[in-house]
């Protein structure tokens, strides 16, 4: 472990000025991905400004009549409040299925947000991986990879995203506030996440020294008929190979809205746009929901170890979907 200085900061605009006085600081919430990365000697931060005494905590109504859900809020206290619960389901579902106990009650919301996108060359110090080190090539493509991304990769990275908790997120149309030095700022998680492409080692769009204050779920985005499934390879916590939340409005028979987005396929959380637009108008049927799924996974291109991943992430949205259309009934 390098030596670093720790500072605890009670205000927003304090914390902001540590970081931008520091090239190597950073904000620590709970640690759950900073502190391990830290010990495999991935990050070397010089400087951690811990974010937990400021007044960033707690799920509160928004002006439209969605949720505001603070950055420093627990993963435990977001999966049991009973708002969250009753609206967004499939929200409270995705951070019980990402991480023990333990781990929820320390990870914060913001951190869930910027954990890295990684695999297990990430943390292999004697393995090239362009995330760490930008330019040295990617291990998994021709090694490892049977958990890896078919959709949108690059010759540059293959790793998928980690959380679980973004991917319900995605499926919401929730929208990330962050704070800078110049004042306060939102943005669409849609376009918080970048595509992989030449430089995996950028993940988000946040400029330096930006910090997560809150993360707002729209009204009209709030669905009690949701849920969230996860495939993964052992009964204990683990990464998605893949995972599913959606939120269906069936009348009459008919799919008059769908949100899906999906886990465990992609560099960041995958909304599933192609699936959505095929089943809007679409009687709620086992067959409208295949062929709905096949057209999100056209564009798939799996590699030589995880095309089982295109079958299995067909058959979790059908399942999925057709759960929820029951529960309609």
């Amino acid at each position: 472990m390098k030596e670093f200085s720790y500072q605890r900061p009670s205000r927003v605009r304090d914390a902001l000025s540590l970081v931008a006085d520091e090239d190597g600081a950073r904000f620590l919430g709970g640690g759950t991905n900073l502190v391990d990365l830290m010990k495999d000697g991935i990050e070397t931060p010089t400087r951690l400004v811990d974010v937990r005494r400021l007044p960033l905590d707690g799920i509160g109504d928004a002006p439209d009549g969605g949720l505001v859900i603070g950055a420093t809020t627990t993963n435990s206290d977001l999966a049991a409040h009973p708002e969250m619960r009753r609206r967004y389901p499939a929200l409270s579902q995705a951070v019980l299925a990402g991480a023990s106990g333990q781990l929820r009650n320390m990870a914060t919301v913001g951190g869930n947000l910027l954990q890295r996108t990684r695999c297990g060359y990430f943390a292999d110090a004697s393995q090239p991986c362009n995330k760490r080190s930008p330019g040295s090539g990617c291990s998994a493509i021709a090694g490892e990879h049977h958990n890896h991304a078919i959709l949108e990769w690059t010759d540059h990275c293959v790793a998928t995203h980690p959380s679980d908790m973004t991917v319900a997120l995605a499926a919401f149309d929730a929208i990330v506030h962050y704070e800078t030095l110049d004042g306060s700022h939102e943005i669409p998680l849609s376009q918080f996440y970048l595509p992989v492409g030449e430089s995996p080692h950028r993940e988000t769009a946040l400029p330096r020294g930006a910090l997560i204050t809150a993360v707002t779920l729209p009204a009209a985005a709030a669905s009690p008929r949701s849920r969230y499934r996860k495939v993964r390879e052992r009964a204990s916590y683990a990464f998605a190979s893949v995972s599913v939340a959606a939120a269906l409005d069936v009348d009459e028979g008919i799919v008059k809205e769908a949100r899906i987005a999906l886990g465990g396929l992609a560099s960041r959380p995958w909304r599933a746009h192609a699936a959505e637009s095929a089943l809007r108008d679409a009687p709620a049927t086992t067959g409208s929901f295949r062929a709905a799924a096949d057209a999100e996974l056209s564009a798939a291109r799996p590699l030589r170890d995880n095309a089982y991943k295109v079958g299995l992430a067909r058959n979790l949205i059908e399942a999925v979907l057709t759960d929820l259309a029951h529960r309609a009934e």
